[in-house]
């Protein structure tokens, strides 16, 4: 009986070109579904729901963040053990309902609930899409392949905070502008069921020149390694935790601070979605930059220009400077983040990198609910320009942290 060979597997952008593109796509979606939250969710919860506590307003990120987060953690121990397509349909699979339970939510708990299915659903999707770019490109492109996985992901979800605002200021907060929800849902899971291909036998050529770990690292190893005992993992742990917490913190806070200061909702769509277009779009430079100037400078740098971003939103009061605020903001966002999931990369075993990956992305997302959580505190009892300024000098800090612990590193350990 005569066997068949499998085709040879290679590893690069080149090789690999169609499913990194669709791959690139399918991102695209999985960001639209949380941009369709980032203009109007917090003012239905202000505006529809008469919500007056800021730190109520803001649980739907909670939520979204804690959840995402344990996804996160769970995500690369299901990658190495049921393949990378099938956590990525499964992600999808959990997003399809969020639409349709914002659409419909008759109180704010159906709201939560949506969020905490799309954290579930970004915590597997976006996690695979990464991971996979990641498997196919090989050591030496990480950098860019990660640049164009959040390129695509944050350019649409600038994109449809923008048109999330224009759609609402013609027909109202609920239902037209959550459409679109629909339709990257259903989309995202159809090309994700019919046209990916696992990457794990990319993973298994990678291996197959690199050095041999001297023992397999459990879980539990590979959790402490990232969040604390390898300076370079944790340093990456604390900054995208904090970067996140920021981000978490403008998502709920912006558009109740913008609203306060006497913007209508296409102007807020607009500051809402200038961030992340320019987050998403500069991350095609940034990402391959990290790969020839090394991580650690652009991370640093980032940091504190998010932090002198978010002290210019606290400190000024018309639309102007708000809106230079906001592309200083998505400049800085772009400089670190591609950055930081590169460096987490460099500093991990092929054969544990997906779970490395993953906790890395659990510290990361707990940022949402941390940032959101402490921020509407800080708003209830100071006033959201405090709460702004306050997240404002703890992302300096980490980005402090990062200049004092990181070492630039190379790709692939060995150790």
């Amino acid at each position: 009986m005569t066997t068949i060979a499998a085709p040879a597997v290679s590893l690069g952008l080149k090789a690999n070109w169609r499913q990194f593109a669709l791959l690139v796509l399918i991102n695209a979606f999985v960001g639209g579904m949380v941009g369709i939250e980032r203009t109007v969710v917090p003012l239905i919860g202000s505006e529809e729901f008469g919500l007056a506590s800021t730190t109520l307003v803001v649980s739907f990120i909670v939520s979204f963040g804690v959840v995402k987060a344990l996804a996160n953690l769970v995500s690369g121990q299901l990658a190495d053990k049921w393949g990378r397509k099938r956590v990525l349909v499964l992600g999808w699979l959990f997003g399809l309902p969020v639409p349709f339970m914002i659409i419909w939510a008759p109180d704010w708990n159906w709201v939560i609930a949506a969020n905490a299915l799309l954290g579930i659903s970004q915590g597997f999707a976006w996690s695979m899409t990464v991971i996979m770019k990641v498997d196919l490109v090989g050591p030496k492109g990480r950098g860019l392949a990660v640049g164009l996985n959040e390129f695509a992901g944050y350019l649409a979800v600038g994109i449809t905070a923008f048109l999330t605002g224009y759609l609402a200021s013609r027909y109202g907060l609920r239902p037209i502008p959550i459409y679109l929800g629909v339709g990257y849902a259903v989309v995202g899971t159809v090309l994700s069921i019919l046209l990916v291909r696992d990457t794990r036998d990319h993973v298994r050529a990678e291996l197959a020149n690199h050095p041999r770990e001297a023992s397999s690292l459990s879980f539990r190893e590979v959790f402490a390694l990232t969040s604390f005992r390898d300076r370079n993992l944790f340093a990456a742990s604390q900054a995208g935790l904090v970067n996140n917490l920021n981000d978490g913190m403008s998502w709920g806070i912006f558009p109740l601070f913008f609203a306060a200061g006497g913007l209508g909702v296409e102007r807020i769509g607009i500051l809402k979605a200038v961030y992340p277009v320019t987050w998403g779009v500069l991350q095609v430079v940034t990402g391959p930059l990290s790969d020839r100037w090394g991580r650690k400078g652009l991370i640093v740098a980032g940091m504190w220009v998010q932090a002198a971003a978010l002290f210019l939103t606290a400190l000024t009061a018309n639309f102007g400077w708000w809106l230079v605020a906001c592309l200083l903001l998505g400049l800085g966002t772009a400089m670190v983040y591609p950055s930081l999931i590169a460096a987490v990369s460099d500093a991990s075993h092929p054969s544990w990198r997906a779970r490395s990956l993953s906790v890395y992305r659990f510290w990361r997302d707990l940022g949402y609910a941390i940032g959101a959580l402490s921020a509407g505190l800080i708003a209830d009892f100071f006033g959201l320009a405090w709460a702004i300024a306050s997240i404002a000098a703890l992302t300096f800090l980490s980005g402090t942290v990062v200049a004092f612990m990181m070492r630039e590193g190379h790709a692939g350990r060995s150790s």
